[in-house]
This record gives structure tokens, sequence and C-alpha cells, in this order.
């Protein structure tokens, strides 16, 4: 069965970095895109970053551009999110997801992904 789990997250002080990590399983993990999300307490769901099979189509959401990296390792099955620059505000459980659909790039649509880890959380705090 799929499974994906997410580590990594813990405290960090802004400014600070995290590499938060998503090893993936029981499913043929190059084939597919992947995504983070996050979510904080009291708010939706929302897109971080996304990357293709082959790590050459990535998009990031505004709030997380040039500070946050996506990655993945394919020989691993893992997708990595490099965060740096962090700040109060990126306070959140992060998710990592597969694409629901074979060989299509990632998107920022939470629909488009059909499989979820149980999230790492990630608090910025001094």
């Amino acid at each position: 069965q799929v499974q994906l789990v997410e580590s990594g997250g813990g405290l960090a002080q802004p400014g600070g970095s995290l590499r938060l990590s998503c090893a993936a399983s029981g499913f043929s993990f190059s084939q597919y895109a992947m995504g983070w999300f996050r979510q904080a307490p009291g708010k939706e769901r929302e897109f971080v970053a996304r990357i293709s099979r082959g790590a050459d189509n990535i998009d990031y959401a505004d709030t997380v551009k040039d500070r946050f990296i996506i990655s993945r390792d394919n020989a691993q099955n893992t997708t990595f999110l490099q965060m740096n620059s962090l700040k109060s505000e990126d306070t959140a459980l992060y998710y990592c997801a597969k694409r629901r659909v074979i060989f299509k790039i990632g998107t920022r649509y939470s629909t488009d992904y059909d499989y979820w880890g149980q999230g790492t959380q990630v608090t910025v705090s001094s």
C-alpha cells in the first residue's frame, strides 16, 4: 500500500533552517509528481511547493519562494523540503502528497493529490 512518511520537523528560531524529508513506498515513486502542503492552526491547508518526476518542473508558493527548496531523490524514493530563513508564519503541520495521476506534473491544488503523509510539525519561535 502507498505510504508517505514525513520527518525532520521541529523547533527552529526565526531565520533558522530545517530540512524535511518524505519517504515514499508502495508505488513507483519516480513516475509521480510530489507536493508539499502545510496547515496552520485555524487555517486551511495551503500549497507550499511541488516537483515533477524528473525535478525539471518546480513551483513554489509566493510566501516561500526564494527561501524554500524542494528536491527529490528517485533512487531513494524520497522528496525533500529545505526551509531557510524561517519565519514565525511558517509554523504549521507540513504534509507531503503524491500526485493523483501518473506522469503528470504537480499542481497547487490539494484535490490533485491522492495520498498524504501524517505530517511533521514545524514551529518557528524564539
